[in-house]
């Protein structure tokens, strides 16, 4: 029975054929088990431990905790798989994940996960696809490693490739943003509030029209309304937005703090730089714009015009010769 097996799995899918039936019966097996672990009873001696630190807490129920004080029990079991071991590397993950505006605490888990899921996703796609839906035409190795890897591969790399698309939107939504955001508090300050009434105002009237800005304003303002460091917050706005002109504003005003000199002349002189800079920015790309299009120019325009001017010469040329 087995020889004839593996004769009919050879001549389907070549040389390769028992192997990959292995493969495909291996991750069959392992999609199979996910459900049975993430269902899974909890360990009673977790569960106990548990309830001894509830009890421990000064007798306060666990609805009355922080929101973020707990993360998902069904990630946490998959803890060791699903989040880099290395602090540098779990880091720099979180830094990027940050920067596109997933600031949960399961936020490294979810996008590790995601790799994982949709990497075997595509490798059981490639599989099937190769199997049952090529019609047994793929019959060379480097076909069928393309064909069953490679849309693995893909799926292991589209949620990085998404979330640095992310990134890079939420950065230009705030590079937009920020210069109008400035002349707002800049309005603010000099009208006679504060810093931070100041930020709350700006975030509440941002909100419609660049919320990823508004988000790290309202992110500011709550770490602020919690007694967190003034300067510490900034800096950390700065770091989460990764933008270079969030990053010289926040050196503007802690400079600004620390030799005592007037917030709302500092936010003055810095508005009005980032309305240069945006000016400048706009007129940058209009200068782009030509020389973009005329790749386009040429392949839309000239083919056109050529087959107009050069397609009755040459009718005319093959009718005398005929």
């Amino acid at each position: 029975m087995l020889d004839t097996i593996n004769a009919i799995l050879t001549s389907q899918l070549g040389e390769f054929g028992p192997l990959i039936a292995v493969g495909v019966l291996g991750l069959f097996l392992i999609l199979l088990t996910i459900p049975f672990l993430l269902n899974r009873p909890e360990d009673p001696l977790k569960k106990l431990n548990r309830d001894q630190q509830e009890k421990a807490n000064d007798g306060k129920p666990k609805k009355e905790r922080l929101r973020q004080g707990g993360r998902n029990e069904q990630l946490e079991k998959f803890a060791t798989f699903l989040e880099p071991q290395n602090v540098d590397e779990l880091s720099a993950i979180q830094l990027k994940l940050t920067q596109a505006g997933y600031q949960s605490r399961d936020a490294v888990r979810m996008f590790h996960f995601a790799q994982m899921a949709l990497g075997l996703l595509g490798l059981v796609a490639g599989v099937v696809y190769v199997t049952f839906l090529s019609g047994g035409q793929i019959t060379e190795t480097k076909d069928l490693i393309m064909y069953t890897i490679g849309p693995g591969g893909v799926g292991y790399m589209l949620p990085k490739y998404l979330v640095n698309k992310r990134v890079d939107k939420r950065q230009t939504e705030i590079s937009s943003g920020f210069p109008d955001a400035l002349d707002m508090m800049l309005v603010c300050v000099e009208a006679g509030q504060s810093l931070d009434q100041s930020i709350i105002r700006v975030a509440r009237e941002l909100r419609s029209s660049y919320p990823s800005l508004a988000d790290e304003f309202e992110i500011v303002a709550y770490e602020m309304k919690a007694g967190k460091d003034k300067q510490t917050v900034l800096r950390d706005m700065g770091t989460r937005c990764g933008v270079q002109d969030v990053s010289s504003f926040v050196t503007v005003l802690i400079q600004s703090a620390a030799f005592g000199t007037s917030i709302a002349d500092a936010l003055r002189v810095y508005a009005g730089e980032m309305r240069d800079k945006r000016v400048m920015r706009a007129e940058e790309a209009a200068n782009k714009l030509p020389t973009k299009m005329t790749l386009a120019t040429m392949m839309l325009t000239v083919p056109p015009l050529l087959i107009i001017l050069v397609g009755p010469s040459i009718h005319g040329i093959t009718q005398m010769g005929q």
